[in-house]
């Protein structure tokens, strides 16, 4: 197989813009399953040229084609910060091209089958890790794909994303196999792979059409009423409008649409936005405000975002983020807090664990924390922010409906959002402001993978977002009654509160954790592989 060299930059440019089309507004999430052919075919033209190794080739072009995969299906980030869309466009291509060098190695050392084995099982070890550690950004997991095609993974309350990403990586090797063959005149084996791509493919499907089709929903049925603000968060949100002025349009479009049957009704992020005082909550006059509206319905229960402070006890321990105060001794934290009180005043509070990465926590604070005063300031608590530590599940005063209340970023997050599930929650709250990224494609990508957690936990969701777009989620993941994008709104719905546990609730991302310790088992095998050649040389 011999590529020339201008064929191997349109393969580059061609693997970027499938892979990238998988996060499109059109729901092409299947175009994922073609989208690492063009580079793994120029991986085998290096491969099996003798005398050279050509590694630092196949890492350039893998990095050049995840960078066109990245910046087409990122490139919104640069609307709220052009540091942090060059960061997370150029360190993600540069994870991936890294992953996709070793199994080049490996292939080239080992043989085509270790190396598409271990492609597989490093990759999705690659995204566990990218999930949970400092430097997390999983928004491009190869699973996240789907989110727009939700009748083909209903499977997904089995294996989250990752298995999502699983199936992904097997057909495009499949194909790939199926295409060298055909390359090399060898048609039966051809004819052999093709197959097993569409069997594959076809399996997986079926069996999520019969979920689909079959499923009920299920549990009580609680009246949501949700909000949808419409506060530009640049000019307006944080300094440009009054927050009394803003919570009368909030409290204006709630009142058209609530009755004396509505169970709860969902603000957005940080629709407190002033920073308000824990210890005296209860007596800021912004809170009371809320309160005097919510006691004209006494089944009424107000979950809502805000920016919020807690001051460190005397002799209590502090924490990476704690902020000394200017003027005087003390300490004091910050955090973008989920609000929860219903008419008798007393409030439930979370504090948002997924921190934004250089917005709200600068990576490893326990050795890097002063670098907080570094992160970008895009209005309201930014800045090295503490969190909960554990997600904490809100109620309503009967304790039959308990929402999970999913702060933002954190919907990006399959197994961090079970969490709440495995502690009672049977709803899921996400309340979110996505008007930073203006009318891109990032919200809507973001608004998507809602129906991914819906799915794979069975719970109901009701979404506020400030700017849009706002609506609910029913357990099988399709989203109801959907509002405009940047036009103030309120919507009402009646959704479920499921109790059952899912497979994937109970077990969380046992994929990704398996690849992760088969991941360093095969790197052990390797380099000791490698170690062993050395010495019979």
């Amino acid at each position: 197989m011999n590529i020339k060299k201008s064929i191997r930059y349109l393969l580059c440019v061609l693997s970027g813009l499938i892979l990238a089309a998988g996060w499109s507004d059109f729901h092409t999430g299947y175009a994922a399953f073609f989208g690492l052919i063009p580079l793994l075919l120029l991986a085998e033209h290096y491969r099996v040229q003798t005398g050279r190794v050509n590694a630092p080739s196949v890492f350039f072009f893998s990095w050049l084609g995840f960078f066109i995969f990245n910046l087409v299906s990122t490139w919104w980030i640069w609307h709220s910060s052009e540091a942090g869309a060059i960061m997370a466009i150029v360190f993600n291509s540069l994870f991936m091209a890294i992953v996709f060098w070793l199994y080049y190695v490996i292939s080239r050392r080992m043989g085509l089958r270790t190396g598409l084995w271990s492609l597989v099982i490093l990759w999705l070890g690659f995204e566990y890790l990218h999930t949970n550690w400092d430097l997390s950004w999983p928004w491009l997991t190869l699973g996240n794909a789907m989110s727009g095609n939700i009748r083909f993974i209903q499977w997904y309350e089995y294996t989250g994303v990752f298995g999502g990403s699983l199936w992904i990586l097997i057909i495009n090797i499949f194909l790939f196999l199926a295409i060298r063959h055909s390359l090399t005149g060898e048609k039966k084996n051809a004819t052999r792979w093709f197959t097993a791509s569409a069997i594959m493919l076809l399996i997986p499907v079926s069996i999520s059409a019969i979920l689909y089709h079959q499923y009920e929903e299920k549990g009580d049925k609680a009246e949501i009423v949700v909000v949808q603000p419409n506060i530009d968060p640049y000019n307006e949100k944080f300094d440009g409008m009054p927050v009394a002025e803003q919570l009368i349009r909030f409290t204006q479009l709630a009142g058209e649409k609530i009755s004396d049957s509505v169970n709860f009704v969902v603000g957005p992020e940080t629709q407190l936005p002033g920073g308000m005082w824990e210890e005296s909550l209860t007596e800021h006059p912004h809170f009371r405000f809320l309160l005097d509206f919510i006691k004209k319905y006494p089944r009424l229960t107000l979950v809502t975002g805000m920016s919020s402070y807690r001051e460190f006890l005397p002799g209590e321990p502090l924490t990476p983020t704690a902020r000394k105060f200017r003027d005087g001794d003390g300490y004091y934290e910050s955090y973008n807090t989920a609000l929860c009180f219903d008419t008798a005043g007393k409030p439930m509070l979370y504090h948002k664990s997924k921190l934004v990465l250089g917005v709200e926590i600068m990576p490893f604070p326990e050795t890097l924390g002063f670098l907080g005063e570094l992160a970008i300031d895009l209005g309201g608590t930014s800045g090295g922010l503490g969190h909960s530590k554990e997600p904490i599940v809100f109620s309503e005063r009967s304790g039959r409906f308990r929402p999970a209340p999913v702060i933002c970023y954190e919907s990006v997050y399959g197994e961090y959002v079970t969490g709440y599930i495995r502690r009672g929650a049977n709803l899921i709250f996400v309340i979110t402001n996505d008007g930073w990224w203006g009318n891109t494609p990032g919200h809507r990508q973001h608004l998507r993978l809602s129906s991914l957690r819906a799915i794979e936990t069975r719970r109901s969701v009701a979404r506020s977002a400030n700017t849009g777009i706002s609506c609910f989620i029913n357990q099988r993941g399709d989203i109801m009654d959907p509002t405009e994008y940047w036009v103030p709104a309120a919507v009402k719905g009646t959704l479920q509160a499921n109790e059952e546990l899912t497979f994937y609730v109970k077990y969380g991302d046992y994929i990704g954790r398996a690849a992760s310790l088969l991941s360093i088992l095969v790197l052990l095998y390797y380099f000791s592989m490698r170690l062993m050649r050395r010495k019979i040389m």
